[in-house]
């Protein structure tokens, strides 16, 4: 009995050791040497380019591969060896020979002689259960030729059956799902969950920013337990957003194919791998599988300083409405990111009156911790005289596409020491709304410095006594759109003066309306039916809008519509107007308004033919697969005539994400004394008062004052030069999107977007007692350039696609009032100007002796200029005005 159960035992420890099929993972057989076939390949090319045309190159060569050594007690628990042979460079596609870059050139000379030795010295690997456990290679390879065989040994893990997992492989630690059936195995690489350190950042706004995708699968064949045959493939994908035809795609095959088994050495005897690989090579040191961040350096670029020169001219004041303004300002960026403080002060230091604002543009937007620490040494916020400077800074902070906690938190430091111009601490404050409300957009509302700065704003507006600080804290507010601050913003709009009021308003109307509560919509309904105070026209206005754009009731429209007849004149004429803007642009609340309109209290002839001037009208720009863009341009006058608001609004929108590209506002008050006429009701005791406030990309500018009393227009009036008065001009990082990858095959791959807007909006006020005649005119002048480079860096060559789109153009908004007349006449333009359009796509290959290969294609086009519809009445008015200046233009009187 004992001789058959050893018997037994002996014939159960045979067959573990020589039948693999139990394992879990590839399991290779004794004595063997298997010879495979390997290729990686990479393309870089437009999103749905064909690959047969795509920029790239093909590594290739033999792998051996054999077992060392097997645990004895676990066959599930091997130690192999990979060696690369043989190894080619090529292209990936066919070229002729005057378009190969690697024609004539050996493979060590590619390479270099130490990296091709070092690429061709074995590595180890430790399979247990199918999975990588330890990684062995000599510790002092380049990075490079590591990466590319921890991408071939990646291969090499697998599990035989189907469920999920988790895996560390040369992508990072990554979610995986097995699909196993009969002999052949998917491996699908979840991309997003894979933990790895790689430089990433992107843009606040989605529309602006760039959308990705990434894709991995892994085809095995086995054969006897293992591998016949692999086939990879990643799929990398990057459009902007607003322009979906621009975009690119980087793609990474991996093929291993068995060509043939032949005899072997045989195992090591050893009980612990450590033993096996003492006893190989003492060199050898296990290393993880992750890849590591390997990046070449540029040997010929020039440095910051040569660069500047290089583009100096093109960032004159008198040149930045210019694409190649914004091309250089971009490309300045670029090298800003890679220099030292040093190296940015020596510039900043150096430069003249007349080109120091683009360089603090283009040093502000690099958002680097070397330039903003350059900026703030050389910025002095306790002088006066370097007013300039320090608005440009602070406006490319509140535009900032990635703020860090360490610029709010340098900002509010600043705000709470001396600050010399008020209009500058103004800013201060309003700049950390703006960076308090995209932290918090990024999950960063709870961080030290985004509390303080919240606490500072909330605490200091609730203390405040004068209406200056007021009107600046809420102008922060306005940006930082905090929830908390809702109930501040209420108590301002029903119960402060003037503009602050209005202000409060417009702050509120600026949040989105799922944060607009049953308490704020009641507040709003007081305000507009003055429950219980009298309130300007202007904020009455505002709190409508905000009704019925946050799902009114059906009582809340029909109370606002049975209003109408018993507003002021022009007040009527207005809401008339939002009523039917809402109607014809089926706008949110546009059915609950039908319902309203079908009963005959509310929707008849004295109410809808009240007479007027003020109107508002919404209409569309564009309407693409990508985004839409949308006009609005409303106008209020008081019922003398003389304008009260003129509000202009271009909204970018897709299915998800809504932008508020601009916003140009002209607010007048007081200023019936001019022509001796009767101030509306709750305006008898209001200041003279004209000015200008913008919103730039969702960014809340500090307002400009034409003028601020009697005797300062008077003054203005006497000494006009008929010049427009700017708001903001200067250099705009717009789209700011970088990310490095790690392709499963090796090499490292990035994608960088940026898109550079250089702008120039002014605005002015003009009135004409002689011919009782006022006009505004804001003028809107813009030069976009967007650069896009994706590219594969594997050190020895560079393969990649630079995209490049710029456009310039103008748009006018002009509103032409006469008052010689009663009803008068008034007139709007909204004009766009022709604009150049051109588009390019370079593909290229490059080694780092200099040797390129480039292939071009550039389209041109230009946008008609157009006049923008508006409503009819306004249409029949303009003839109106225009013919009466055409017939008295060759009068004396």
């Amino acid at each position: 009995m004992i001789l058959l159960t050893v018997l037994f035992l002996c014939i159960i420890s045979t067959y573990s050791a020589s039948v693999k099929g139990h394992t879990t993972g590839p399991s290779l057989n004794n004595d063997k040497l298997y010879k495979f076939a390997y290729s990686a390949e990479v393309y870089v090319d437009q999103v749905k380019a064909s690959l047969q045309k795509s920029a790239g190159y093909r590594i290739s060569s033999g792998v051996d591969v054999n077992l060392l050594w097997r645990n004895p007690e676990n066959d599930d628990d091997q130690l192999i060896k990979i060696t690369m042979k043989d190894v080619q460079v090529e292209n990936v596609n066919e070229r002729p020979a005057a378009k190969n870059i690697f024609k004539g050139k050996s493979t060590e000379k590619i390479i270099g002689k130490e990296y091709l030795e070092a690429l061709q010295r074995p590595i180890m690997i430790e399979l247990v259960r199918g999975k990588v456990k330890t990684f062995y290679s000599y510790q002092n390879e380049p990075g490079f030729t590591q990466n590319i065989k921890r991408g071939l040994a990646s291969l090499f893990q697998l599990q035989l059956h189907s469920g999920s997992s988790t895996e560390v492989d040369i992508s990072g630690k990554c979610s995986t799902t097995y699909h196993v059936r009969q002999d052949q195995v998917t491996k699908v690489k979840d991309l997003d969950s894979c933990e790895i350190e790689r430089k990433r950042f992107t843009s606040h706004n989605r529309i602006l920013d760039v959308g990705t995708k990434g894709t991995s699968a892994t085809v095995y064949v086995l054969e006897d337990s293992f591998i016949k045959s692999i086939k990879a493939e990643e799929n990398f994908v990057f459009v902007l957003n607003y322009r979906r035809k621009t975009g690119a795609k980087i793609v990474s095959k991996q093929r291993l194919e068995l060509k043939s088994v032949q005899a072997g050495m045989g195992l090591i005897a050893a009980k612990q791998v450590a033993g096996v690989i003492k006893t190989l090579d003492p060199n050898y040191v296990a290393m993880p599988l992750e890849a590591e961040p390997v990046k070449s350096e540029c040997k010929k670029c020039p440095s910051l300083s040569e660069h500047w020169q290089s583009i100096r001219e093109h960032m004159h004041p008198d040149r930045l409405s210019k694409p190649e303004a914004a091309k250089s300002f971009l490309s300045f960026i670029q090298n800003i990111r890679k220099a030292t403080k040093e190296e940015i002060l020596k510039i900043i230091k150096s430069e003249s009156k007349e080109f120091l604002p683009q360089v603090v543009d283009a040093v502000t937007s690099a958002q680097t911790p070397e330039s903003l620490e350059a900026i703030l040494e050389f910025l002095d916020f306790k002088d006066a005289s370097t007013f300039i400077l320090q608005e440009r800074f602070l406006y490319a902070c509140g535009f900032a596409s990635h703020p860090s906690e360490t610029l709010l938190k340098l900002l509010t430091e600043k705000f709470k020491g001396d600050v010399a111009n008020e209009d500058i601490r103004e800013t201060l404050v309003i700049v950390m709304g703006a960076l308090i409300r995209k932290l918090c957009d990024r999950e960063g509302c709870k961080l030290p410095a985004v509390g303080e700065a919240k606490r500072l704003i909330l605490n200091r507006l609730e203390k405040a006594t004068k209406d200056d600080n007021v009107r600046m804290y809420l102008l922060a507010l306005k940006n930082a759109l905090l929830p908390e601050a809702i109930p501040l913003l209420l108590k301002y709009a029903e119960s402060g003066e003037g503009p602050i009021s209005s202000l409060a308003a417009t702050a509120l109307q600026r949040y989105d309306p799922s944060f607009l509560t049953k308490e704020v919509k009641e507040t709003m309904n007081r305000i507009y039916h003055q429950t219980r105070r009298v309130h300007e026209k202007t904020v009455r206005t505002t709190a409508a809008a905000i009704i019925l754009n946050s799902n009114p009731s059906y009582m809340e429209v029909k109370n606002i519509l049975l209003s109408i007849g018993e507003l002021p004149m022009e007040m009527n004429k207005y809401m008339l107007s939002m009523i039917q803007d809402i109607l014809h642009f089926e706008m949110p609340s546009s059915k609950t308004v039908r319902q309203v309109l079908k009963d005959m209290r509310a929707h008849n002839y004295d109410r809808f033919s009240k007479m007027g001037s003020s109107s508002a009208y919404t209409g569309y720009i564009t309407r693409g697969p990508d985004v839409s863009s949308t006009y609005s341009l409303d106008i209020l006058y008081s019922g003398s005539g003389i304008l009260r608001r003129s509000n202009v609004n271009i909204h970018v929108f897709d299915r998800n994400t809504e932008l508020h590209a601009i916003q140009v506002v002209i607010e007048a008050q007081g200023l019936e004394s001019i022509i001796a006429a009767t101030p509306d009701e709750g305006e008898e005791n209001l200041d003279s008062f004209a000015g200008m406030s913008a919103i730039l990309f969702d960014f809340q500018l500090r307002p400009v004052t034409f003028f601020q009393g009697y005797g300062d227009l008077m003054s203005k009036m006497l000494s006009a030069t008929g010049d427009p008065m700017n708001v903001v001009k200067g250099l705009v990082l717009l789209t700011d999107f970088f990310q490095e990858i790690q392709l499963q095959s090796g090499p490292t791959a990035s994608a960088e977007f940026m898109g550079g807007l250089a702008i120039d909006i002014s605005g002015g006020m003009e009135f004409s007692l002689w011919y009782r005649e006022s006009k505004t005119n804001v003028k809107n002048r813009v030069a976009m350039f967007i650069a896009g480079n994706t590219e594969v860096d594997s050190f020895f060559v560079k393969t990649g696609m630079e995209t490049t789109l710029e456009t310039e153009t103008s748009l006018d908004f002009i509103s032409t009032v006469q008052f010689s007349q009663y009803p008068f006449l008034v007139c709007m333009q909204m004009d766009r100007v022709d604009s150049p359009f051109r588009t390019q796509m370079t593909k290229y290959e490059s080694l780092p002796s200099g040797r390129r290969y480039t292939a071009r294609k550039g389209k041109a086009a230009a946008l008609a200029g157009n006049e923008y519809p508006l409503h009819q009445e306004n249409s029949n008015m303009c003839k109106r005005v225009i013919g009466a200046k055409s017939d008295s233009a060759g009068s004396w009187f």
